[in-house]
């Protein structure tokens, strides 16, 4: 019997029109979707009149799920694989089950798409020939910190994801260990609201200082002195 195939589909990261007509095929194609919250994604599936059985796939619960779904896949039932926006697997719930579907063999396929890192990076204005992303910037103060000081002599365009409770904190982090050198917030990217500020981090703090930030965002960070100066 043939195996089954695992599809990592990339879904809007807010404009439903971003997502593809590859990934929709898909999503109507396969014996059932693999989604980190099945509450948002039936909203996905609704919109797009697609009607497929779902099951939750989150950090919680991924080592129990990948064995299923290797169950499935190797009596051969498809899966889409997706997150609540954007590409799975990046700074998303995925990794795990695509890693045993590779080293088992079984077919998989990714659906390119919509991804906030992307986005963010070619609006940013910095430069995109060689970046490093970093993916969530650590909640503790002391950890945040020690990151950036890390970072600091990378020469590359810096991308971190961070909380709009913590963005200011993080601005502050950045001008002290990092300099006043260029830096891009990107918030609610592809939505109603999106917002793209540019500037130093004192500047940016000046612009986001008394304002109610609402939105994951995506923070990037010219290189260092070496690569600018």
């Amino acid at each position: 019997m043939p195996t089954g195939t695992l599809y990592i589909v990339a879904t809007p990261i807010g404009n439903l029109e971003d997502i593809t007509l590859r990934a929709l095929r898909v999503l109507k194609e396969v014996d059932l979707v693999a989604a980190e919250d099945t509450r948002h994604t039936v909203h996905l599936l609704r919109h797009y009149q697609i009607e497929k059985p779902l099951l939750s796939y989150h950090q919680w619960n991924e080592a129990k799920r990948t064995t299923e779904f290797l169950e499935k896949l190797r009596a051969g039932q498809s899966i889409a694989l997706v997150s609540d926006a954007g590409t799975p697997g990046i700074s998303d719930p995925g990794q795990r089950v695509i890693r045993a579907c590779v080293e088992s063999g079984l077919p998989v396929v990714p659906i390119p798409g919509p991804s906030a890192l992307i986005a963010a990076l070619v609006a940013s204005g910095l430069d995109t020939g060689e970046f490093r992303f970093i993916g969530f910037v650590p909640n503790k103060s002391s950890q945040r910190q020690r990151l950036l000081r890390s970072l600091a002599d990378e020469t590359c365009t810096l991308v971190v994801y961070e909380s709009p409770y913590r963005i200011l904190k993080f601005l502050e982090d950045a001008r002290a260990i990092l300099g006043e050198r260029r830096m891009v917030v990107a918030r609610e990217l592809t939505k109603k609201f999106e917002e793209v500020l540019r500037g130093t981090p004192g500047e940016l703090l000046a612009k986001l200082a008394g304002r109610s930030v609402k939105g994951e965002c995506t923070v990037l960070i010219e290189g260092g002195t070496e690569k600018y100066g």
